[in-house]
């Protein structure tokens, strides 16, 4: 029997509240309704969500669904929402239109707002969905806390450092916990969803050299599984993996192996969590061999119509700026609905970016020149250091303002993001100037 839509209602409020990362381990978070990370959100595909998101923290915030195509008021930017101030409450309404993992969070002061806390799993749920056994979401995080358990203040940091590395904590979390215990049977193959909610940290996914199949990135399932040891996941990015396939009594530690992203901060293995395999169990779980089709959008040859380029300078203002097209904080030009985009992005500077895109998938036609493994829709895609990517994405009838930026958050916050309008071509254009902008 076929979904009927329906409209899915929830409530969120934003406050402080005291928060167990392990036993005995006790901080003072921020987030949502009381927990770390906020409620898991879950939805079907076509349903409305109406959330209704009231802030008793004593700063203002604003809500951005990441990775959801939605309209651009519902966006969660300073561009396009007055922010909640203490006290109010705001409603997001939008209808998803894609199956897949996604997730919430703040997009005010997002060093300090997101570093304590204010994130949360979005869930959409397609009929068409694989069967597993079970369907789990891990939210990777770090926190940057002193021996008691407070997070570092602002005065204490080497700001040269934060800015030019992005915020790494000292302490690794999955769901808020700090080196979690996760139970799997054995004869089981569950789906479990990885965010990467952290500020700056690249997780490098590793369980024991033990093979799994990775069956969606951010927007929603592959068209084929891909077998892997190894997956990384930037901050933003999104990964579903089909996890099975173990004996009964065995362990294995869920951990990230070191990745260079070129930063003073020497990437090291840690520890995330531990695996225990329970007594086996009978499985319904059916992974088919085709998941979807994919569409090409283009082909790899097409004509480049944006070029984009990010970029690390020094600044004698803040020891290092950070840029798109050679300003802080830009205004890129606008794209009609409907023309096909092709954007050529390239890093030009000497470290990693995690590009994302607000408000829209797209398809990356290749990389340095060279095609990828296989084809998925993205919104967040890591940029090496020296390397150049052509995407490729269709601006569908969502008008408004929306942007790009370095998902590593004091990077953003230093100045690589920009600002675009999706406009409609029959009318004339006129540059909208934003009330609401803040930074």
């Amino acid at each position: 029997m076929q979904h009927q839509p329906k409209t899915v209602h929830y409530k969120l409020e934003a406050g402080k509240f005291q928060w167990e990362l392990a036993q005995g381990k006790t901080i003072e978070a921020w987030g949502f309704n009381g927990q770390l990370p906020g409620p898991e959100l879950r939805a079907k595909k076509g349903d409305t969500l109406a959330i209704e998101v009231t802030n008793n923290l004593d700063e203002a915030t604003i809500i951005h669904w990441h990775g959801l195509r939605l309209p651009a008021s519902m966006d969660g930017t300073g561009e396009v929402q007055r922010p909640i101030m203490p006290g109010e409450t705001f409603e997001y309404r939008f209808t998803a239109p894609d199956a897949g993992t996604f997730w919430y969070h703040s997009h005010a002061n997002e060093t300090v707002q997101m570093e304590r806390g204010m994130y949360g799993s979005l869930i959409i749920e397609d009929d068409n969905d694989p069967v597993f056994d079970n369907d789990r979401v891990f939210m990777i995080d770090d926190m940057k806390l002193t021996p008691d358990n407070r997070f570092v203040e602002s005065k204490k940091l080497n700001h040269f450092k934060e800015r030019h590395d992005g915020k790494e904590g000292n302490i690794a979390l999955i769901n808020g916990k700090e080196a979690p215990a996760l139970e799997i049977h054995a004869g089981q193959t569950e789906r479990w969803r990885f965010i990467n909610a952290a500020s700056a940290r690249y997780f490098l996914l590793y369980m024991g050299g033990k093979p799994f199949s990775i069956i969606g990135t951010d927007g929603g399932l592959l068209e084929t599984a891909q077998t892997v040891t190894e997956a990384l996941i930037t901050p933003g990015e999104r990964l579903d993996i089909a996890m099975g396939g173990f004996e009964a009594a065995e362990t294995f530690a869920l951990e990230t192996l070191p990745y260079n992203r070129m930063t003073f901060l020497k990437s090291k293995r840690k520890t995330y969590a531990t695996v225990k395999v329970l007594e086996s169990k009978p499985s319904v779980a059916h992974l088919p061999v085709q998941l979807r089709t994919i569409e090409p959008l283009t082909t790899q040859d097409a004509a480049v119509n944006r070029k984009i380029k990010l970029s690390v300078g020094p600044s004698i203002k803040h020891g290092l700026d950070f840029k798109v097209n050679n300003t802080l904080h830009a205004n890129d030009g606008p794209v009609v609905i409907g023309e096909l985009q092709v954007w050529e992005v390239s890093n030009v500077s000497l470290m990693d970016h995690p590009f994302h895109l607000h408000g829209f998938f797209f398809q990356v036609l290749e990389e340095n020149g060279k095609a990828l493994a296989y084809r998925a829709w993205k919104d967040t895609y890591n940029l090496k250091p020296r390397t150049t990517i052509k995407i490729a994405w269709l601006p569908d009838n969502r008008p408004g303002k929306w942007m790009y930026h370095c998902h590593i958050l004091e990077h953003h916050e230093a100045g690589m993001m920009a600002n675009f309008e999706v406009i409609d071509g029959s009318k004339p254009y006129v540059p909208s100037l934003s009330e609401h902008h803040c930074h």
